[in-house]
């Protein structure tokens, strides 16, 4: 099984991957939002573009 970031072979002490360099670049792809499904549901995406919403309630300080 090739390594998913640069198609070398992988090396059993980082399965999946091939060096510990491929896993950090993996994971910053997580970090980063690289590796998000676009949600169907629109106010999902409402909620992303305008923020939390607000309540009447008093929040504490």
């Amino acid at each position: 099984m090739p390594c998913p970031i640069c198609d070398k072979p992988t090396e059993k002490a980082f399965r999946p991957f091939c060096s510990r360099r491929c896993a950090d670049v993996d994971l910053a792809k997580w970090f980063s939002g690289s590796y998000a499904i676009p949600s169907p549901d629109p106010a999902d995406a409402d909620a992303f573009e305008n923020g939390p919403r607000d309540t009447d309630e008093e929040k504490p300080h």
